[in-house]
């Protein structure tokens, strides 16, 4: 996605360019895992994927990342309409594993995934102050010499997140990635990433089972099951039949609330 300077710093300018999702598909042999999906992802914008367990969430999102085969289309289009190669995606997972035995640095982890160089012959002074740079982003440059496995749980998404950030993605993917993450941490993480689609107006796709999150800081919700059964803002989705239909009995108080008096949730 190609955007100027003056561009990139407008968090107000909607439609800059969007990812489209046009009646995509996902088959494992026989079983149909997604079907008919379609909805925008669109920059500036958080745009939230709830789901129950198994609804098709992680299907797409491989889908979206070229890592399983699909039908329909998944097409990449600037603010005029005209399609453009395939954009630099930024991915952090739920959980990162490793052997938290390890003498391995986060200056090294990043390191390592920046350079062609093995990081046991050494970090020189230009990637560490790169290191550095891509830390200061997220908030974690105190964690450059940290044990990757002293990391608390908020502070290594935190560096997955610089890492996920470097080059500067057109579209970042985030894939629960506050699970298991103190309160401290969470607000942290999510500060962050709120701030980031001001500073770059990046596209950020984030699949969550907390709703409380998705209500605070999404700004377009899509509730799967297999299939779209409904998207739009926060209120609208969580508010609607088709949510209750499918939470039913899981919902918190809030949202109970609300799906039964429509009630507006931004705080």
């Amino acid at each position: 996605m190609k955007r100027d300077r003056a561009q990139a710093v407008q968090p107000d300018a909607c439609g800059l360019c969007r990812i489209e999702l046009d009646h995509v598909g996902v088959k494992a042999g026989a079983d149909v895992l997604v079907e008919d999906v379609s909805f925008h992802i669109h920059c500036g914008q958080l745009t939230a994927l709830v789901g129950p367990n198994g609804a098709g969430k992680t299907t797409l999102v491989k889908a979206i990342l070229g890592q399983r085969p699909y039908t329909g289309a998944i097409r990449h289009v600037d603010a005029e309409g005209h399609k453009f190669p395939v954009p630099r995606i930024g991915y952090v997972p739920q959980q990162l594993p490793f052997d938290r035995e390890m003498p391995l640095t986060v200056c090294d982890l990043m390191a390592a995934s920046l350079s062609r160089r093995p990081v046991w012959t050494g970090v020189g002074k230009a990637m560490r102050d790169r290191v550095h740079k891509a830390l200061e982003e997220t908030q974690a440059a105190s964690l450059i010499d940290k044990r990757l496995g002293a990391l608390s749980g908020g502070e290594l998404q935190r560096v997955l997140l610089a890492m996920a950030l470097t080059p500067v993605p057109d579209l970042l993917v985030l894939d629960e990635p506050v699970s298991g993450v103190d309160q401290n941490g969470l607000a942290l993480f999510l500060q962050t990433v709120s701030a980031l689609r001001q500073t770059h107006h990046m596209a950020i796709l984030m699949v969550s089972h907390d709703w409380d999150l998705v209500r605070r800081y999404a700004d377009f919700v899509v509730l799967v099951q297999q299939k779209v059964l409904k998207a739009g803002a926060p209120q609208e989705v969580f508010s609607s039949p088709e949510f209750a239909n499918v939470f039913r009995g899981e919902m918190p108080p809030i949202l109970e609330r609300d799906a039964n008096a429509g009630a507006q949730f931004r705080p």
